[in-house]
């Protein structure tokens, strides 16, 4: 029961996550994202709205006004996050960036030379990126909505290859549930970045996804040795990850 109740709640914060990047959704097309019934989404949607997250209307919903300040809020935490991550890019060096968007948006801030960055987010080809900067992707089966590679194909490509660092966003951490996604194949993408980084690992999360918990795990807090999150987090769950070791950075808004 309580894993169920787990599930139900992270569900429900990835129709929230989604909510902060597109205001308007259609109860279909969030059923088949989420593959789930139409009628657990009514109920989601119900349940948000009820919590004043949403507003419903047929055959969708839209984000509550406190959810639109809310995405330029996380913006520009996201872009802070970006920046520095970006920072700790050094000439030579190849990187893994998984599918998360806030990994993902570092690629546009790396200003090094010779840097390359392995990937399964199929959208790092538009990003833009300074000459010096090339992009490899895994290859593997494509899945909407975040064009992320996964499957038997891309875990092959990776097993043979090693980079320097590796940046991983991720759906949730917590110190009780490590590090997870919502999507159970990219677990063992995830996995092989972080266990063939030779350097760094550096775990990429905003403030909203400090505490939680998504439904499939990549690694555990004991794996983790940096993240990086902003001032918003909140301190209660950093303190609890600092007490496992993890190095916490918090970027800041210039004053």
């Amino acid at each position: 029961m309580k894993r169920e109740r787990a599930y139900v709640d992270a569900r429900r914060n990835q129709i929230v996550e989604i909510l902060r990047s597109n205001p308007l959704v259609r109860v279909d097309k969030l059923a088949e994202q989420l593959q789930v019934s139409v009628i657990t989404i009514r109920r989601d949607l119900q349940y948000l709205e009820d919590n004043g997250l949403l507003t419903r209307f047929y055959g969708g919903a839209r984000a509550t006004e406190h959810i639109s300040k809310e995405v330029d809020e996380v913006e520009t935490c996201r872009a802070m996050i970006a920046r520095y991550a970006a920072s700790l890019v050094e000439d030579g060096d190849t990187i893994f960036i998984n599918t998360s968007r806030n990994a993902l948006d570092i690629i546009p801030y790396i200003t090094k030379n010779n840097v390359t960055v392995i990937t399964n987010n199929g959208k790092a080809i538009s990003r833009e990126r300074g000459e010096n900067v090339s992009i490899i992707l895994t290859g593997g089966e494509l899945r909407y909505p975040k064009e992320a590679m996964v499957g038997d194909f891309a875990v092959r490509n990776l097993q043979n290859i090693f980079a320097k660092k590796a940046f991983i966003g991720c759906s949730g951490i917590s110190a009780q549930a490590g590090v997870t996604t919502e999507i159970a194949n990219e677990v063992n993408v995830n996995q092989l970045m972080i266990e063939h980084a030779t350097q760094e690992v550096y775990v990429l999360a905003d403030h909203t996804k400090i505490g939680l918990s998504s439904s499939f795990t990549s690694c555990s807090i004991d794996r983790v040795k940096h993240l990086i999150t902003d001032e918003k987090a909140p301190a209660d769950e950093l303190e609890l990850m600092k007490a496992q070791n993890v190095d916490v950075y918090q970027v800041k808004k210039a004053q």
